[in-house]
């Protein structure tokens, strides 16, 4: 079975996202990928771009017939 883990390497060293859960030695596999940091940098979204698509019917707070029993 194969285990995704990610982690940097700098320094000669290899630093792990989290702690594999095994206690036993096991085999393991390095894979290098090259990552520009331009691409990880999330873009910002700008305020309000969603102003104006979600709309509420106009009795969205009034009581459900189905729950009349209840109320």
């Amino acid at each position: 079975m194969l285990t995704v883990i990610e982690g940097v390497y700098e320094n000669g060293q290899i630093v792990l996202d989290h702690k594999p859960k095994t206690s036993t030695k096991i085999k393991v596999m390095v894979i290098f990928e090259e990552v520009n940091e331009i691409e990880n940098i999330p873009q910002k979204r700008p305020f309000g771009i969603a102003k104006g698509t979600i709309q509420l019917s106009p009795d969205f707070n009034d009581p459900l017939e189905d729950l009349k029993d209840y109320m």
